[in-house]
């Protein structure tokens, strides 16, 4: 492992404790959990949420590509986030995918495809309607679901990889304080992140396929664009935006934080705060608009 990604997982992970520190799971909250999706048990599980309010009822699903820089992050992480938005009135799959160094592109997005079909397999089991799916990620994972969305609306980028996503309908997603140009640092060089995460053959043309803004057709799903005044990745929020103007892809764009109060990176996943709760009740009632 890199020393980047070393410190990465060191530094995220003390700041996710300090974050989640005397959560516990919501009393109106179902979840089930450690369920495998793929043969790689350690890596490829995931769990699922569902208000309790609606025991027996199908309901629209969100799953969830969590953050950590490709090298860091799982479910459990993420699953006060997830749980919320089940609270809000969703079926959430929020799941552990294989990460950098020891797996390399595209191994998360291979995960991401056998989450959905195993969404599409177990839907009667669970209550799950796949004609209303939406999806969250941030930072790293939202650069992640933005290539899925790609390769979910744009059939010539979805030729580039050998999966095939099951079907199912992708009715809008959320992209959080995403990263969606990654590949070089500030002094052109290939960033270390990079290096540890694509396998290094051809680093111009692997920067050029994780390019999420080049991919982007007019049937990209509708999205829901967030970041704040502090996020480090807020030009990015920026950029996409652009290119969904110029593609006529519906979008919103909502930069959290003013003056006063100082909005960071991913300040989403924290339960504890107003500001978090504000920006999951906006997208999901973004997500409600597309379940007529």
């Amino acid at each position: 492992m890199s020393q980047m990604s070393d410190q990465i997982r060191k530094a995220f992970k003390e700041g996710d404790d300090i974050r989640d520190a005397g959560l516990t799971t919501p009393s109106d909250v179902v979840r089930y959990d450690d369920i495998p999706y793929g043969p790689e048990k350690d890596w490829q599980v995931l769990d699922l949420y569902r208000p309790k309010f609606a025991d027996g009822a199908v309901l629209p699903v969100i799953f969830s590509i969590h953050g950590g820089g490709w090298v860091y992050g799982d479910k459990e992480r993420y699953q006060y986030y997830c749980m919320s938005l089940a609270q809000r009135g969703f079926a959430v799959i929020n799941f552990t995918y294989r990460l950098a160094p020891e797996f390399q592109y595209p191994a998360p997005l291979e995960d991401a495809c056998l989450v959905t079909a195993w969404m599409v397999e177990n839907a009667a089991k669970y209550g799950l309607d796949t004609k209303h799916v939406f999806a969250v990620g941030d930072s790293a994972g939202g650069h992640l679901l933005g290539l899925f969305a790609a390769i979910k609306t744009n059939p010539d980028y979805a030729a580039e990889y050998d999966f095939k996503l099951p079907d199912f309908d992708l009715k809008a997603v959320a992209l959080n304080c995403g990263s969606f140009t990654p590949g070089y640092d500030e002094n052109g060089e290939v960033s270390g992140l990079m290096k540890d995460w694509l396998p290094g053959k051809d680093y111009e043309a692997e920067i050029a396929k994780i390019n999420v803004l080049t991919h982007i057709t007019p049937d990209f799903p509708p999205a829901f664009v967030m970041s704040a005044v502090d996020d480090f990745l807020r030009w990015d929020a920026l950029k996409i935006a652009k290119v969904f103007t110029e593609q006529e892809v519906p979008f919103v764009l909502r930069i959290y934080g003013d003056k006063k109060t100082r909005l960071a990176h991913v300040f989403h996943c924290n339960m504890k705060t107003a500001e978090g709760k504000k920006c999951n009740d906006d997208e999901c009632e973004f997500f409600r608009e597309f379940l007529g």
